[in-house]
């Protein structure tokens, strides 16, 4: 079978490493598939997301993406529209639209974000650090290496209600 990566593909089976985390832009997350292992196909990432967390606005030219909230109540956005949802709910964000995300509540929320085709997982690896930050993002070094991945990064999350 010929893939992105020209590895073989085969089943993936693995548990949840908590010791494993990295923290993308101070969020704790875990790169689950990476386009090596799915043939280019996809890319899963797991995050626990802080309360009052907001992404910045922004566009995937490259991907689309799949959010699924495992628990936690999270409103995203896109383009025109804005939606809230909780644990057991889902959005589906697609490629070249504006969009973006905020954690609303006193809690935080653990979402999985599948990206097809895979890339933008490699995108969180870049910019993931071991241990929390202690400072915030580098927002000029965001842009930059966002635009090596085919992500336009346009500001704050506009408040859609």
């Amino acid at each position: 079978m010929s893939n992105s990566t020209n590895a073989p593909v085969r089943a993936i089976v693995t548990p949840l490493d908590e010791d494993a985390a990295k923290y993308f832009l101070g969020v704790r997350s875990w790169l689950r598939v990476a386009a090596a292992e799915s043939g280019g196909s996809m890319g899963l990432v797991e995050q626990v997301i802080p309360a009052g967390f907001a992404s910045p606005y922004h566009i995937h030219h490259r991907e689309d993406e799949l959010w699924y909230v495992i628990e936690g109540t999270v409103r995203f956005v896109s383009g025109e529209g804005s939606w809230v949802a909780n644990g057991g709910g889902l959005a589906f964000l697609p490629r070249d639209i504006p969009h973006g995300f905020e954690v609303q509540g006193t809690s935080d929320a653990r979402l999985l974000l599948f990206t097809a085709p895979a890339g933008f997982e490699s995108f969180v690896e870049e910019l993931s650090e071991p241990t929390p930050p202690t400072m915030p993002p580098d927002l000029e070094r965001l842009v930059r290496v966002a635009g090596r991945y085919g992500l336009e990064i346009l500001g704050p999350l506009p408040d859609l209600g």
